[in-house]
């Protein structure tokens, strides 16, 4: 597998500056020779100078740029030689050819997606992935294109992730998609580092973007979440019912406020039940005949 290799490159201005100067010499030589040279001698000495001229000019394509945040990779005849870095103008082996690498953070979102969660229920899903290349020769020849690759492995890793957890539950330990964003989002970020790998591409962050039930299902989907929110609340409440009508036995037996027989005792209950989880407001009854002090 290959592995980024740094190499230097030579500073290209002053290169630039020399090349420039063999570029115009010869022009002048030419002139200087046609008008000084006898017509028997001017052959050779012309021919010297666009020699020179074409060494020159053939020395200019190994000038090239390096933008802040970007990497040139170099091959010579499918070798690959290394990478250079260094932003400025440098100048390498006129024969190596040359490709940029952008090295700056970039992100993209994917397309929405349709699978079935970990329940089977078709839900759509999207993410947003933030990502950079970390290793130039890994993302230009271990992969076609890398670009590309990270498009299709992030969404093979969100199609795979959308499977492992179900859309929405009521369990507090539970993961679920809607309601642990920050554990997903952890997992979405493990599962396409693990695929991106190869490419030496680096996820910085990732999250999903857009979540939702499949539209023929959304409606019932929507009714179950609400049908399934009034149980746990009226469980919740129920709980707290029982709770409080038990604290207030307690607290009347043991300050001898009344003394309740087991009838009276369950039709307190009863009551008690009635008003603390009723939904309405309950109407109060007197009742000044049937307490026994």
């Amino acid at each position: 597998m290959l592995r980024e290799k740094a190499i230097p490159a030579l500073s290209g201005i002053p290169i630039l500056l020399f090349l420039f100067v063999f570029l115009i010499l010869p022009v002048y030589g030419i002139v200087y020779v046609a008008r000084n040279f006898p017509s028997d001698e001017r052959g050779l000495a012309i021919f010297a100078c666009i020699v020179v001229e074409v060494i020159a000019a053939f020395c200019l394509a190994g000038l090239f740029q390096v933008q802040p945040n970007q990497g040139q990779v170099l091959t010579l005849f499918g070798r690959y030689i290394g990478t250079v870095s260094n932003p400025g103008l440098r100048f390498a082996n006129p024969f190596y050819a040359k490709r940029a690498v952008s090295l700056r953070v970039r992100n993209f979102e994917t397309s929405k997606l349709k699978v079935n969660d970990k329940d089977g229920n078709p839900i759509e899903i999207a993410a947003v992935v933030v990502w950079k290349v970390v290793d130039t020769a890994e993302a230009v020849f271990q992969v076609d294109n890398y670009e590309n690759y990270v498009h299709v492995q992030s969404e093979a890793a969100l199609r795979n992730m959308a499977t492992s957890y179900p859309y929405d539950t009521h369990e507090e330990h539970q993961i679920s998609l809607r309601g642990a964003t920050a554990e997903v989002a952890a997992q979405l970020k493990k599962e396409i580092l693990e695929r991106l790998a190869v490419a030496g591409v680096e996820v910085v962050e990732s999250r999903i973007s857009h979540l939702a039930y499949a539209p023929e299902i959304a409606a019932a989907m929507l009714r179950r979440q609400q049908a399934s929110a009034v149980i746990a609340a009226r469980q919740k409440i129920v709980e707290g019912a029982v709770g409080m009508v038990e604290m207030a036995l307690e607290q009347l037996a043991s300050k001898n406020v009344v003394k309740l027989d087991g009838e009276q005792r369950a039709a307190m209950v009863s009551n008690l039940l009635v008003v603390l989880c009723s939904e309405q407001a309950a109407a109060p009854v007197l009742n000044t005949g049937t307490l026994q002090h």
